[in-house]
């Protein structure tokens, strides 16, 4: 609430602040005292800084797996969408055609690629999985030591015999 000898929206100098702030005082609180709804920070913003984020044109953010999951999806979507379409206005235009054979005729091209994707990535899985080859070279004596452990425990109260074959 303004001050009924100010007029609104004009700033305080020091001294009539320092006057309101001891009107205040005296006054105390009263039930019908004005209350602060918002407060509007006037500094100005800093050029470089702690600024919020701002939306960026384009895709989020997100890993290399996650953006190529979401194009195999779009361009999947986008092949079914045309193969669907395709196979209706086939059948539209025909007035006759049998949905059976429209969808083996047409959905067959989409079956392929399905399965040259799935071989494909488990050809990929395969080279990932496979040891690598090391080949090492030797001067001199070489001496391997092929040994195996086989173990047995047995019983209600664990008792473990370790066996060495060499």
């Amino acid at each position: 609430m303004n001050h009924p000898d100010r007029p609104a929206g004009r700033a305080l100098s020091e001294a009539e602040a320092e006057a309101e702030a001891a009107r205040l005082i005296a006054e105390g609180y009263s039930s019908n005292a004005p209350v602060a709804t918002f407060y509007k920070d006037v500094a100005p913003v800093p050029a470089i800084g702690y600024a919020p984020p701002v939306q960026q044109d384009g895709r989020a953010p997100m890993s290399q797996r996650a953006t190529d999951a979401s194009v195999l999806m779009l361009a999947g979507g986008g092949s079914v969408s045309m193969v669907s379409v395709s196979a209706g206005i086939l059948m539209y235009l025909s007035q006759y055609a049998d949905p059976v054979v429209c969808g083996i005729v047409l959905g067959a091209p989409t079956v392929v690629v399905l399965a040259l994707c799935r071989l494909v990535r488990r050809a990929k899985e395969v080279v990932e999985a496979a040891p690598p080859v090391i080949h090492q070279h030797y001067e001199g004596t070489v001496i391997q030591d092929n040994t195996e452990i086989n173990t047995h425990t047995r019983g209600v109260i664990a008792r473990t015999r370790n066996h060495f074959d060499r």
